[in-house]
């Protein structure tokens, strides 16, 4: 007669295998061609929303931390019911597409932990929108405006937008996150979209920008020198062959 433990760990292993076959990830694009957007069709966050640009972000999640590890892959996001991956421009998503798959197939038919504790779930989170005793009735109205009007609709794309600050003279800062990191139409959501929308409700508000953290300033910084480096010697090589034909 099969002990009870061993019992137990055969249907939960039918259930899972049951899981993983009833299992269909969605995947949908985004305006970012190097951003793709996978839906499990199951609860990721639930709520809030979580970014991972490192492996040593990563390590709060599991999940994060495995997707971080396939070639090519630069970027992971978690919303609420999705999970947005970020490439490199050189990689072809016909490459990381399966890993993607299999991976996250894995994952929510384990039943494993989306974080390694609470506490590392908490600080993944942005509390960014969240109202404080200490916000002025313009602040709060800002943040009103874009936890309830501009998070939802930039969500749908696969990112989300974080709250960074509003300046004295009437700057509203922001930092994109997730598909909307990079993406060439981020300007245009930025001025056409979110700025229209929120000088329309608050006169107080003169614009809207984004800011970047000191390690993208950083790096973006290296990657602008590096162009010109290369613009240089192109042009050097241009002059130089123009010589030589002479």
């Amino acid at each position: 007669m099969a002990s009870p433990t061993r019992t137990s760990g055969v249907t939960d292993t039918l259930k899972r295998t049951a899981q993983v076959r009833s299992m269909f990830i969605q995947t949908e694009t985004t305006p970012n061609e190097d951003s793709l957007k996978f839906i499990p069709g199951v609860p990721v966050m639930g709520e809030g929303t979580a970014e991972f640009l490192d492996t040593k972000s990563a390590l709060k999640s599991p999940l994060a931390l495995r997707l971080m590890g396939i070639e090519g892959v630069t970027g992971v996001f978690y919303g609420p019911d999705f999970v947005t991956v970020l490439k490199d421009a050189e990689t072809a998503w016909s490459v990381i597409k399966p890993e993607v798959y299999a991976m996250l197939m894995e994952h929510f038919s384990s039943g494993e932990a989306l974080f390694r504790t609470e506490e590392d779930r908490e600080s993944a989170g942005p509390q960014d929108t969240r109202i404080l005793d200490t916000d002025s009735e313009t602040v709060a109205m800002i943040k009103e405006l874009l936890e309830t009007r501009v998070r939802p609709a930039i969500m749908e794309d696969g990112g989300d937008i974080e709250y960074r600050g509003f300046t004295d003279e009437g700057i509203v800062q922001v930092k994109l996150k997730g598909s909307c990191r990079g993406c060439s139409s981020s300007t245009v959501t930025l001025k056409s979209g979110i700025e229209r929308m929120l000088m329309h409700y608050i006169p107080e508000v003169k614009g809207v920008e984004e800011v970047l953290d000191q390690e993208e300033e950083i790096a973006l910084n290296e990657f602008q020198k590096l162009e010109e480096r290369l613009a240089k010697q192109h042009g050097d090589e241009k002059q130089g062959s123009k010589r030589d034909s002479r």
